[in-house]
This record gives structure tokens, C-alpha cells and sequence, in this order.
């Protein structure tokens, strides 16, 4: 087996791990001859690698007495320019083949403001600007060859071996099982225990003759550079075009939330200010207005009797959020999502061309049928275009599955809707706890209840079972997401998709779904449901009917708008909370030890492959999961943000964060994946659009049905006498008298109150009219208002949405002028060169002279070029 020396940056690695038997044998430099392992297995082993070095690959084994362990055997793999260059035309891969002309624009007006977010020129731009073709091995004098050991960039190094690798047999020359293929398969069954690119050096030090590694960590992985730009074409250098174009999308994504966190917190700012302008406030904590209104029981048997001042802290947090900016923000966001997407089509154009992505075509279905399709699939058909069997899954077969994973998928979603009644029943069964505990402490004095008193005087009963509802049902998403993701991804293998993009695809599916009722049903039933269906005194409403005493929730007198706020505040910021621990604590306790161990001990005691292999593996779903968390953050700023305008201050601060914790998990916690290529975000960017178009509507019926802003302006606008908020307290409660019903009495003496009647939250006739108890004009006056203002909001969002999406072209118009420069630039060089090429064909035809050979006419630019590889 040939050493290899010299070339550890080009090495790609395969770890074996040997049995137990092996471990007390004196294991040789050869695989062949160590210790006795099942035959298939080192059978299978033999006959991979022999296979690998026909394909030209470069072998080395490094012995398990060489490792730390003392138990693991290392294979390492180099591709010398010969293997490069050949799959290098086979997979199409562009390289330079002349430098572009087109001058890079430059803002220079305000160059100097931005120079401290800026990162050095060679770490944003590694490499000059070129105009690129698909390499071609028998026209290597065409393109721009410099340095011949670095003209592939390590991601298309490692792109090319693992090709290699997942499409090498394991069967012996003279046989044919096209089943025995691939590292993955040799890898599921135990034959090898891993396999992974090597890093090009320590993040903390940079390496010999590579620092890319190195420079990642110090320029972007660090905290402190959370102001910088990102160096994406490092990135996409080192790791690949498909993990690139992630932080891309996150840079630009948390970019575009500076502009909403900012528009947030003035409307937040605002409503601080106007805080003494609030009239209606004012009058639930006025003891002549808000002190005289005595409030019918929020709930039946143990609330009591209730004044309207009791929730004057409450009003008043809700003014901060549901004043009159909320509107403007609330249309605002809806501009702001359009204005984030189509700019980010931009964004990702520009990346494509310039990281030569503008003519990338998935490969072949063939070439990216997953190992599973072809293992578990026994039927075979004959290939119409390759005319050669394939497997396929019958169509019997593949109903039956997609029933029994539509069937699963029902079932957890039902699951998840049961689990948000139980929380609801429990906002029922102890609200009226929460009313009686703080609603006796409120009615008691002594000074032994001081402490009692202070808490009862900051929190209502409404508020409390709020946040305790809140947290626990927070805790019941993070269990039911901890076990819905293991189902999601046995029912995605049970359906056995043909091609890995079909299985991302699908699996994105399922887990939006799960995650969008399991993260916002909440959300909705506080927004659109609570308060809704109460009915009033005498003929209240019921959850499980009036057998189970489970009244339905009101709204505090200020709006449900408050609550619906706490509820997004919890379960956004918990999830934030809870997610960077995971990302960021845990995987630095797990592997503290093993890197310090690795930075303290010389390399000769501890090799390069040996501190990689101690790293986490980075799975083919990690990506997935890292969309997902954002895509759900994303929910939660457009969707319920007219509750919440500082939403998206907290996303920003996460997403600062996250980008770092991102970074410094790639470049010193994760082996280095190995590079794919990737155009877009795919179907997340389809996601986004349909929760960019659902929070139009979300957010319009926040403000008609939630907040209690349409109420407001129709009292100003059409029943106040003095064109202001006076009385609208009063106008907006309605009068029950009592006794109540049976059913309904408390166990305190209410007879003993001077009132005669209560009051309640409605827009009803008071008693003793003809109609009591029924609606007034009023509440269709209201009705009909809401009704109005979500077409008229939905309507102006929408046509303000498509008229910028219109307006803003999905390509920018500079990279279009180099795109169609870049063709014509290869018409006509490819021109030349065959012209030049059939010249000297025929000159040499005419030539005598023995001596002379079509080298010796050849420039030497292309003579030198052309020997590189």
C-alpha cells in the first residue's frame, strides 16, 4: 500500500474500528493482516479499498499501536491532480479561465463608516474574480491553472473523493451486485466506523502551508466579532456552497431585523410616552369610576364579587402594546416580510453567480438514489432512458406507507391538540383558585399579610394562570418536539424516498407541520379564541358542558391582547433560551475535556485524525435543524407580532448570538462535513412565503378581534359626546342585576352589597329592557367595523406586498450584465482556442523535420499550464 506523505490537507478519512479480538493481537501496518474479524467484513474492507486504489485514490493505514486508544485503525485517503482533474470533468465543476473585466462598484462616499464592521480584504475575498467554465481535462491550457496543488479549493477536493466513495463497490472483480456500493453502506453495516474530511489545521494555531481553518475561527467564530461581517466565500470555500448559503440566508435574515427590531421599540417607545395620555386607564384606576363599577364573578362557586380598579396595573401594561402604533406596526411588518424575501432573492442571485451556481443542475436521479431506496426496494424495472433494472417501490406499497405516515402524523397532531385542551381546562380549573386565593388576600389588612397583599396588589387572577399556563405549556412543547422528531424521521425512512432531496424535502414537511401546532396553537387560542364564546351572566358558556363547571375564559376588561403577549413572550423566549444552551452549553461540557486534552498534547502523541475523530459528527440533517429553529423564530415575529413589537428585538439578539454559536460549532466542535452544493435554501424558502402571506391575516384579526383598538375608535368616532376616550369604560361594560342563578351563586354573602346589579364585558341591553340581555347596536356597529378594517388592512398589505414584490426584480441588474458577459466571453475564447488549436494541427502536418514536434509551436504560457495536471 503506497505512503503517502506530504499531502495531510488533501486527505479525506476513513475510521475503523477494530473488534475485540483485534485489540489483544499485535495488529500489522496491513489490514490483510491483522487480527481475525468476520469474513464478510474484511472481506467487504479487502475489496473496497483494492477497488479505491483502481480508482486512482492514494491509501495509507495508520495501525491501531499508533493510535491513542490503542484500538482504532485510520485509513487515509488522498486524490492525486490526476483523480481531481478526471472527476473534475465528470461532475462539470467550474474553474477560472480568465479574469474578469468588469469593474467591482464601490461605495466610497461612506466606505469609512462601515470600515470597523468590516473583515481584511484576503479573508472576504480569498480568491480574485474570475469568469468560469466546466473544466474540461483535454483543454487544461484553456483555463487559468496557477498553483497546480491549490487550483481545486479543499471543498471541491473533498466533494470529489466522497463521490468516489459513495459510488465504489465492495464486490471482487468478475462479480456484479450493484446492492454492494458505497461508503454509506459499508458504514450502516459496521464494516467502517466513520468517515470525514480532515480539517486543514488547529483553530488555534495556524497549520503549516493552511489557515483557512484558522482564520474562520479568529475572524467569525469568536464572540467579540458579533459586529463583523461574515467571510462567506471563506466559508463557502472551506465547507461548501450548501452550508454557505445558510449563514448567508442568517446574515441577511438578521440584517433585515435590525430595521423591524428598530420600528419595534419606537412603537414600544411610544406607547412608554403616551402612558399619562391614557384616558381609559385612568378611569379603571379612577376609585370614583374604575373604585364604584362592582364586576359580576369571573367565575362560578368560589369568585367573588369584584371591582373594576383591581385591574388598573393590568390596563396599564396593556396600553404599553395595544395603543395606536401597534396598527402602523402591524402593517408595517407585513411590508417588512415582503421587503425581507424579495431582497434576499436578490441576495441569493448574486451568491449564485458568484459562487458559480447560475448553471447548477441537481445530478441525475440515478446518481442520487439513496442506499436505503435500493436495499429495501426488491423490485426491479427496466429503466426506459439507461435501459437498465432499477428498483422501484410498487404503487400498492407506497399508498400503504403514505396512509400509515399520514395516519402517524395525524394522530401526534391530535395529540398535540388534546395536550392544549388539558392546558385550557387547567387555565379553567384554577383560575378560579387564583380568584379566591388573591381576591381574599386583596379583601384582608394586618400586617402579617403584607407580602400577600403586595402580590395580590401586582398580579391579577387572569395574569397568573396566564403564566403558569404559559410555562407549562411550554414545557409540554419541548416533550412532545423531543419525541415528535424520532417519529418524524422513522415515518420519512418507513415512506423510502428515492433521492435525498425528496427525503429532506418530505421530512421539512412533516416537521413544519408538528412544529407550527405544536409551537403557535397556543398562541391562537388566546389571540383568536379566549373571551370569544362567554356568553354572559345566567348563560354562560361551557367547555365540556355545565356538568363539568369548566366556564370559558374572559378577557380582562383591558383586552386579552396582554395575555396574548405573556403567552408569545414565554414560549419564544423560552424556546431561544432552552435552544442556545443545547447548541452552545452542552456540547462545550461535553467536550471540554477531550479539547484540552488535544490542545496539550503534542501532535505526534495526538495526530490531527485523532482530534478530528474526537469531534461531533455533523449529520446530513444538521442543517435541517438549524433552518427549522429559525423558520419557527420567524413564526413567532410575523404572526403574532402586532401582540409583541419587541418580538423582534429579541430575535435579533438571539440571532447575533446564534450566528457566533453557529460558527464556533463548525469550526471547533464538528469534523468538517463534507462539501455539497446547494443554490438556494430550498422548500424553507416556500415556507417562508406562506407564513409571510398567513401573517397578514393573523395580525389583522389580532388587531380587530384581540385588542381592543376598533372598540376604541367607535366610541370616539361615533358615540362620544366630547370626541374623547371619556365614558368608554362605561359603554363598554353592560349591566346584569342580581341575584344571580342558582347555578351561578358565589359562597360570599353578595346580598349584603349595596349594588343592586353587576357589570360585565359586552354590548348588551341592561335589564328591565325589551330586548335585555341581547346585543346592542353598538356591538354590530363594532362587528361591523372589525369586519371592515381586516378587508381594508388585508387588502392594503397585499397590494403594497405584490406591487414591491413587482417592483424589485429577483435578479440584480449588474449581475445579469455579467452573467450574459460571462457566455459571451466563453463563445468566443472557446472560439479562438480551436481555431488556434486547429492552426497548429495543420501547421505541424507541413512539418518535415523529425525534430519538431506541435509542443514546440505551442505559447509557453499553455505549455506550462497545461503540464499543472
Amino acid at each position: 500500500m503506497r505512503r503517502i506523505s506530504g499531502k495531510a490537507k488533501d486527505e479525506t478519512l476513513i475510521e475503523l474500528q477494530s473488534a475485540r479480538a483485534a485489540d489483544e493481537s499485535s495488529g500489522n501496518g496491513s489490514l490483510s493482516e491483522r487480527a481475525p474479524l468476520p469474513g464478510n467484513t474484511e472481506e467487504r474492507r479487502r475489496a473496497f479499498e483494492a477497488n479505491l486504489e483502481k480508482r486512482g485514490l492514494e491509501l495509507e493505514t495508520e495501525d491501531k499501536s499508533d493510535s491513542k486508544d490503542q484500538k482504532t485503525y485510520f485509513l487515509k485517503i488522498h486524490a492525486p491532480r490526476d483523480v481531481l482533474a478526471t472527476y473534475a470533468d465528470v461532475l462539470k465543476i467550474k474553474v477560472p479561465f480568465k479574469k474578469s473585466d468588469i469593474p467591482q462598484s464601490q461605495d466610497v462616499a461612506l466606505e469609512w463608516l462601515t470600515q470597523p464592521f468590516r473583515l481584511p480584504g484576503n479573508i472576504m475575498h480569498p480568491e480574485p474574480d474570475y469568469f468560469t467554465y466546466h473544466f474540461d481535462k483535454t483543454k487544461t491550457d484553456f483555463f487559468l491553472i496557477g498553483d497546480k496543488d491549490t487550483f481545486f479549493p479543499p471543498s471541491t477536493r473533498n466533494r470529489i473523493v466522497f463521490y468516489i466513495l459513495s459510488r465504489c463497490a465492495y464486490y471482487k472483480e468478475g462479480q456484479k451486485d450493484r446492492e454492494k456500493t458505497g461508503i454509506k453502506r459499508l458504514l450502516s453495516n459496521g464494516t467502517y466506523t466513520a468517515a470525514f474530511p480532515l480539517h486543514d489545521c488547529r483553530y488555534w494555531k495556524k497549520g503549516r502551508n493552511a489557515e483557512e481553518r484558522y482564520n474562520l475561527y479568529k475572524h467569525w467564530a469568536r464572540f467579540l466579532c458579533f459586529y463583523k461581517e461574515q467571510p462567506l466565500n471563506l466559508i463557502k470555500k472551506y465547507y461548501g456552497e450548501k452550508i454557505g448559503i445558510y449563514f448567508a440566508w442568517l446574515g441577511f435574515y438578521t440584517e433585515m431585523l435590525f430595521l423591524a427590531a428598530v420600528v419595534g421599540l419606537i412603537c414600544f417607545i411610544y406607547g412608554v410616552l403616551s402612558y399619562d395620555d391614557n384616558i381609559t386607564s385612568k378611569e379603571i384606576c379612577d376609585p370614583k369610576i374604575g373604585g364604584s363599577i362592582m364586576m359580576c364573578p369571573l367565575c362560578d362557586k368560589n369568585c367573588t364579587f369584584w371591582r373594576l380598579d383591581s385591574t388598573c396595573l393590568s390596563s396599564w401594561q396593556s396600553h404599553l402594546f395595544d395603543n395606536e402604533a401597534t396598527v402602523f406596526f402591524a402593517m408595517f411588518m407585513g411590508i417588512w416580510v415582503t421587503l425581507f424575501l424579495e431582497f434576499w432573492k436578490r441576495r441569493q442571485a448574486r451568491l449564485e453567480y458568484e459562487w458559480d451556481l447560475v448553471d447548477f443542475e441537481e445530478e441525475q436521479q440515478e446518481l442520487q438514489t439513496r442506499p436505503e431506496f435500493e436495499i429495501k426496494c426488491t423490485n426491479r424495472r427496466l429503466n426506459k432512458i439507461t435501459q437498465e433494472m432499477e428498483p422501484y417501490l410498487p404503487l400498492h406499497t407506497r399508498c400503504a406507507r403514505y396512509c400509515l405516515s399520514g395516519a402517524t402524523v395525524t394522530f401526534w397532531i391530535s395529540l398535540i391538540l388534546a395536550c392544549i385542551t388539558g392546558v385550557i381546562a387547567y387555565r379553567l380549573a384554577v383560575y378560579a383558585s387564583f380568584a379566591s386565593i388573591i381576591g381574599n388576600h386583596k379583601g384582608e389588612s394586618g400586617n402579617h399579610k403584607n407580602k400577600t397583599l403586595l402580590v395580590g396588589g401586582l398580579i391579577t387572577p387572569q395574569l397568573a394562570t396566564s403564566v403558569t399556563a404559559s410555562c407549562i405549556n411550554f414545557v409540554i412543547i419541548m416533550i412532545l418536539n423531543f419525541f415528535y422528531e424520532k417519529v418524524a424521521i422513522w415515518i420519512t425512512d418507513m415512506e423510502i424516498p428515492k433521492t435525498h432531496l425528496e427525503y429532506e424535502n418530505r421530512l421539512i414537511t412533516k416537521m413544519f407541520m408538528f412544529q407550527f401546532v405544536n409551537y403557535y396553537s397556543s398562541c391562537f387560542y388566546v389571540a383568536f379564541f379566549k373571551g370569544k364564546f362567554v356568553g354572559y351572566p345566567g348563560n354562560y358558556t361551557y367547555m365540556f358542558g355545565k356538568w363539568k363547571k369548566f366556564r370559558n375564559e374572559e378577557c380582562d376588561p383591558g383586552g386579552c391582547l396582554i395575555e396574548l403577549t405573556t403567552q408569545l413572550l414565554i414560549v419564544m423566549a423560552g424556546k431561544q433560551l432552552w435552544g442556545n444552551i443545547q447548541e452552545a452549553l452542552l456540547p462545550l461540557m461535553r467536550n471540554w475535556w477531550s479539547s484540552r486534552k488535544g490542545r496539550h498534547n503534542p501532535e505526534n502523541h495526538y495526530s490531527r485524525w485523532e482530534q478530528d475523530h474526537v469531534l461531533q459528527n455533523f449529520s446530513q440533517l444538521g442543517l435541517f435543524y438549524e433552518y427549522l429553529e429559525m423558520v419557527i423564530q420567524f413564526g413567532f415575529i410575523t404572526l403574532f407580532v402586532a401582540s409583541f413589537p419587541l418580538a423582534p428585538l429579541l430575535a435579533l439578539f438571539n440571532n447575533i448570538l446564534e450566528i457566533r454559536v453557529d460558527a464556533w460549532k463548525f469550526t471547533t466542535q464538528f469534523r468538517r462535513p463534507v462539501a455539497s452544493k446547494a443554490r438556494n435554501i430550498g422548500a424553507w424558502q416556500e415556507i417562508l412565503n406562506s407564513v409571510a402571506i398567513l401573517s397578514v391575516v393573523t395580525n389583522a384579526f389580532i388587531m380587530a378581534f384581540t385588542s381592543d383598538m376598533i372598540p376604541r375608535m367607535v366610541y370616539l368616532y361615533a358615540y362620544s359626546n366630547s370626541t374623547s376616550m371619556k365614558g368608554y369604560i362605561n359603554s363598554s361594560l353592560s349591566e346584569y342585576r342580581i341575584p344571580i342563578r342558582p347555578q351561578n351563586m358565589t359562597e360570599d354573602n353578595w346580598f349584603r352589597h349595596f349594588n343592586t346589579t353587576c357589570r360585565y364585558r359586552d354590548y348588551r341591553h341592561p335589564p328591565g329592557h325589551k330586548n335585555e340581555y341581547t346585543h346592542t347596536m353598538q356591538f354590530w356597529h363594532i362587528l361591523a367595523a372589525k369586519m371592515a378594517f381586516i378587508i381594508i388592512m388585508e387588502h392594503v398589505v397585499f397590494v403594497v406586498k405584490f406591487f414591491i414584490a413587482w417592483m424589485i426584480p429577483d435578479v440584480p441588474s449588474d449581475v445579469k450584465a455579467r452573467i450574459k458577459r460571462e457566455r459571451y466571453l466563453i463563445q468566443e475564447h472557446l472560439h479562438n482556442y480551436e481555431v488556434e488549436r486547429l492552426k497548429l494541427q495543420l501547421s505541424a502536418s507541413f512539418i518535415t523535420e523529425p525534430q519538431t514536434s506541435e509542443t514546440s509551436l505551442t505559447p509557453d504560457k499553455h505549455e506550462v499550464l497545461s503540464e499543472c495536471l
